[in-house]
């Protein structure tokens, strides 16, 4: 543990960015990037100019890292945080929030499936000694397949 390299500011702990990076298991880039896009909080600075982290950024670095796990993109995780600081916030409408990903889910796997029997379909259908103008596979990559079926 590096508790030595931790300092007190306003004694509160705080933490030079690499140290952030590696308590919430990212890169500095994506600490950076998460500040860039305002999913963290600005961290003050010191006279030096470093940035100021404190144990709330790394907490909200591994939400969003655990948010992203789930699915949740970039923008809807921002929303999740806004939601999550507004004190009218009511647990049913973080609840609508993970019904719609777990929606958005069930559509990418159905869709998945699909693909998933369109290739089968294709690589069944190819008889791997013909000649390649009369692929299926890239006939049905061009437009149709012999079954007048487009892709999706």
């Amino acid at each position: 543990m590096r508790e030595d390299r931790e300092k007190k500011y306003e004694g509160i702990t705080t933490f030079k960015i690499g140290e952030v990076a590696r308590k919430a298991n990212v890169n500095k880039e994506t600490v950076r990037y998460y500040e860039k896009r305002d999913l963290i909080p600005k961290p003050d600075r010191r006279r030096s100019g470093y940035r100021i982290f404190t144990q709330r950024h790394i907490d909200q670095l591994r939400f969003i890292k655990r948010a992203q796990e789930l699915g949740f993109t970039l923008s809807e995780i921002k929303e999740l945080l806004e939601l999550r600081m507004d004190e009218g916030t009511t647990c049913n409408e973080i609840k609508a929030e993970a019904e719609k990903k777990y929606r958005d889910v069930v559509d990418k796997m159905n869709d998945l499936q699909q693909i998933k029997e369109t290739l089968l379909e294709l690589i069944d259908s190819c008889d791997k000694n013909g000649p390649i103008g009369e692929c299926p596979i890239l006939e049905a990559l061009e437009g149709e397949n012999e079954t007048g079926r487009n892709l999706r």
